[in-house]
């Protein structure tokens, strides 16, 4: 998030605003904020995965992630966003904005905003850098396309609500400048059945700290459900943290909210290939 007073006046429109920072590169574990990871989860056991090594465990899951990625972009949605600044107990500002995610009688996906009051955030302003991470690096996929910018940490196994996971400490290897490619640093649990990512817990590096201009995004935890019987889509994101401006605006509570609904497969006729085989699914429109 950027402090709002930098650049825009209060009454700037939702796609002029911005929020922006940079963070010198911590470990997972370092990161501090609200926020809490290990709610809902069992205790952490370090033990190693049994019958199959880390390497082949994080090959796996990455597989199944390009899966879940490519299966994604076959569904419609709805997206509700709420972000909050908070002086105290009391919230000061907000923005907020419902969008269903569609696809025109030519296949190309669409954005259709149907709730969008007005926005009141004073103290900050969301950059292209929010609403990016809105729709694509809150719901963190990493696939094995991806697997060569990650330092990956094998972390042990733990009970995540209902399922039984493998945790994994995630960092990228080198992390870009300003207006270069942003990167998942923090923690994910991989269901240990299904071999896809069901919960995730970090930030998006870097915050910048440019004098004049910062941009800062705040830690946050990201919920997946399964649909379809297979796939395991985000549905619910939750941020709650202190952001530390160095330019005179001091902290910032921001507390941000992300719900994904209503998931149906777009009917399209698409084909999924995983180890070599096409994934049947026969539910949703034909």
């Amino acid at each position: 998030m950027r402090h709002a007073a930098l650049t825009f006046p209060v009454g700037a429109t939702r796609f002029a605003l911005k929020l922006v920072a940079l963070m010198v590169l911590l470990s997972p574990l370092a990161l501090t904020a609200q926020t809490n990871c290990e709610e809902g989860n069992g205790p952490l056991r370090t033990a190693p995965p049994q019958n199959i090594s880390v390497q082949e465990l994080i090959q796996k899951f990455a597989e199944k992630e390009a899966v879940f990625k490519e299966a994604r972009n076959h569904y419609t949605y709805t997206q509700e966003v709420s972000v909050e600044t908070l002086d105290g107990d009391t919230v000061d500002g907000r923005f907020k904005e419902t969008t269903d995610v569609l696809y025109d009688d030519q296949g190309k996906r669409i954005e259709n905003v149907t709730y969008a009051p007005m926005n009141t955030l004073q103290r900050v302003s969301l950059t292209k850098e929010d609403f990016d991470d809105f729709r694509n690096h809150l719901p963190f996929v990493l696939t094995s396309e991806d697997l060569p910018q990650y330092n990956i940490l094998y972390a042990g196994q733990q009970h995540v609500d209902e399922l039984d996971t493998y945790v994994f400490d995630v960092a990228p290897k080198k992390v870009g400048k300003e207006g270069g490619p942003r990167f998942f640093q923090g923690r994910i649990w991989v269901d240990n059945r299904d071999f896809q990512i069901v919960k995730t817990c970090g930030k998006n590096v870097p915050d910048i700290h440019k004098k004049g201009q910062e941009n800062l995004s705040p830690k946050f935890v990201t919920y997946r459900e399964q649909v379809d019987g297979q796939y395991w889509f985000p549905t619910y994101t939750r941020a709650d943290d202190i952001l530390h401006f160095r330019d005179g605006a001091g902290d910032v509570h921001i507390r941000e909210t992300l719900k994904y609904t209503n998931y149906k497969r777009f009917g399209v006729k698409t084909r999924i290939i995983y180890n070599g085989q096409p994934i049947k699914n026969e539910s949703g429109p034909k």
